[in-house]
């Protein structure tokens, strides 16, 4: 059984692939004092839970967060007796090519979004992921990662409202029934969801028209459904592509041996 971890900046997504599909997906907040003992418990805790009698044979590791990484490899090497495949090293191989400007390093999420999309839909796409922070993946019609932008998160950009605006609340993030609010609640949830998708459909056009070719947008994180109830401009949302991008990686890197 394959153990796929998607380590991001807030929340650390752990998913079992049986080879057809996830048995099982669980989230917990990314902390780099947590132990491999700890991971571990959590893990097994949760397999019991779920009832799921499975050996873990191979793992592959995505993290934006480099310190959390020598803790997963002690929880690889203690308890599943394997050494880890770790996107972003140099002995983990891409199916897909990455043409940016020398010596840029590239978040092992989004090469590993920029696999799944273009494994699942083929070339010429943008990929937008609602993380930490926003994300715009731009993928060439031959597969390579080629560049993208990077905005502030939704939450972020909430958090940093709420921090520097001592008399502003803290509110979920919805769509309201209409732009122009009639209180504070409202007014902040009108401008940081119709801010959003202004700027989520504003950059995909921009990109869409400096590629000179049609683009297909993804939207994938936890928020992609929200923006896609007020028009944003997805073509598909796809909650599960990064963790699928991990299990491609990994088959490819495997076949490759």
């Amino acid at each position: 059984m394959l153990l796929a971890i998607d380590c991001g900046n807030t929340n650390t997504v752990f998913s079992i692939w049986d080879g057809e599909k996830f048995l099982a997906t669980w989230r917990t907040s990314t902390e780099h004092q947590r132990t491999a003992d700890q991971y571990y418990v959590w893990i097994s805790s949760l397999m019991s839970l779920q009832k799921l009698d499975v050996r873990i044979t191979d793992v592959v590791i995505s993290s934006t967060v480099p310190r959390v990484v020598f803790n997963l490899r002690v929880l690889c090497n203690r308890y599943f007796d394997c050494r880890p495949l770790v996107v972003g090293k140099p002995e983990c191989r891409l199916p897909v090519g990455v043409r940016v400007d020398v010596g840029t390093q590239v978040g092992p999420d989004r090469l590993v979004n920029t696999v799944a999309g273009h494994a699942f839909y083929g070339g010429d796409l943008i990929v937008v992921d609602f993380g930490t922070a926003t994300t715009f993946d731009v993928v060439d019609h031959d597969g390579a990662y080629i560049g993208g932008v990077i905005a502030p998160g939704v939450n972020l950009s909430m958090e940093a409202l709420h921090m520097a605006a001592a008399a502003l609340p803290h509110v979920d993030i919805s769509r309201p029934d209409s732009v122009i609010g009639k209180n504070t609640v409202a007014c902040m949830q009108a401008g940081v969801f119709w801010g959003y998708l202004g700027l989520v459909n504003g950059i995909c056009t921009k990109i869409r028209a400096e590629h000179g070719r049609p683009m297909t947008v993804i939207g994938t994180g936890g928020l992609a459904p929200l923006f896609a109830s007020g028009d944003a401009i997805f073509d598909e949302i796809r909650d599960d592509l990064t963790m699928h991008g991990l299990r491609i990686i990994h088959e490819f890197n495997r076949n490759d041996e």
